[in-house]
This record gives C-alpha cells, structure tokens and sequence, in this order.
C-alpha cells in the first residue's frame, strides 16, 4: 500500500550466485554462462560484497591477447592490470556500488544511473549480500493494476489533503496515468496534491483539472 512506500526489499532478487576473491577466470566466465547474467558480486571471506566482476572486467584480457598492451597507446591502468588478472579479487571492480534492503526504488535508480550500472548488490549494515536489483526489478512496480493505483490516490492523497466534506475529486487512472478532476475548497494544495500523487507506487503520470469553487462559478 501507499502508505508503506515500495522499498528494494520488496522486488529483489534474493536467490544469488557470488564469486569468492579467489575464483580462478574460467570459472568466471563458466559462472556467468551458467547463470546467463554479465555481472557477479564478489565476497570476502566474511561474506561480505567487496567487489563486483562484469563481462567488461573480463575483455581486457582478450583485447590485449596479441602482442605488447603498450602497443595499443595510452589506455586506463585498470585496464592493463585486468588484462593480466586471473582471479576475482584482481579482476573485479571495487569498491561495489550497493544498496541496503530498505532503500527507495528512487534511490536504488539513482544509484544505477550516477554509476552506470544495471545491478546492485543488496547487502545489509554490515556488507553481507542479501540479494541483488537490477533495472526489470525497479519497473514491477509499474505493472501494478489500475484499480490498486486509483484506490491509492483516493484514500492516500484527495482524502487526505481535501477531506470528505468538499465536492468529490474524480481519480481516474488508465495505463498507470492519474487524472484528477473535480472542485476543491482550497487550491493552493493541488500543486501538492499532484506531488503526491506522482509518489504513489506505479503511477507513470499525473494530469490534473482540479478548480475552486470560484472558478466553477465565474
């Protein structure tokens, strides 16, 4: 419901392959091919994500297969390191961008988009792993039902801001858009009320026609 916002604890992935910092490269590869996914979290002994090991981390070594890499001109040192790396530990990209459990799908969006990635580690206070997100798990809460969001709107938002005494708000929502028509006693809160309205879980977009009691005379 609305008022228990959708956090990542509610849409991860919890069941995880992870490397250790010691998996050997072919492993790696044969890891990612089993699983059919281009990225894998790496954990320490203790369990917790010090590093993530992405199908990038890995092409080096076949960019640099033929001769000298200091042939190919001035390239990033990572690169050049990865090209010889043969574990996890040396291949890996650390420290791994993560995410807690009770984070913001805005938040774990964010996170993506700032480090240009399309997973994150979940991990808890301490680092250990919990699960992971990636970009199809932030947009299920977009396929929530029409009527679910409506429901949402009314109770959460137009009640709340407007009450129950005013002429009814109209919530109508097609495709995940919220459109909002009727009167209301106090228009200074509509700017709000659209605010509001475009936080609610599954919501793609918010049009309003909200008047004042004035307006519908005039």
């Amino acid at each position: 419901m609305y008022g228990t916002p959708t956090v990542v604890n509610d849409v991860m992935t919890r069941t995880v392959v992870a490397l250790r910092t010691g998996a050997a490269f072919k492993e790696i590869v044969r890891t990612m091919r089993e699983w059919r996914v281009s990225a894998l979290p790496v954990l320490d002994g203790g369990g917790r994500v010090v590093g993530v090991v992405s199908e990038a981390d890995l092409l080096p070594k076949e960019e640099y297969r033929e001769g000298d890499p200091g042939r190919y001109g001035q390239r990033h040192p990572a690169d050049l390191r990865k090209a010889d790396g043969v574990t996890a530990q040396e291949l890996m990209t650390a420290p791994a961008v993560t995410v807690a459990p009770d984070a913001t799908l805005a938040q774990a969006a964010r996170a993506m988009a700032r480090s240009g990635v399309k997973r994150l580690p979940v991990v808890d206070d301490e680092g250990a792993l919990k699960g992971i997100v990636g970009r199809s798990d932030l947009l299920t809460v977009f396929l929530r039902d029409d009527e679910d969001i409506a429901e949402d709107v009314g109770r959460e938002v137009v009640t709340r801001l407007f009450g129950t005494r005013t002429a009814p708000v109209r919530v109508e929502v097609h495709d995940g858009v919220v459109t909002l028509t009727g009167r209301v006693q106090d228009t200074v809160l509509v700017p709000l009320a659209i605010l509001l309205a475009r936080s609610v879980p599954g919501v793609v977009d918010v049009r309003c026609a909200l008047t004042g009691f004035s307006e519908s005379r005039g």
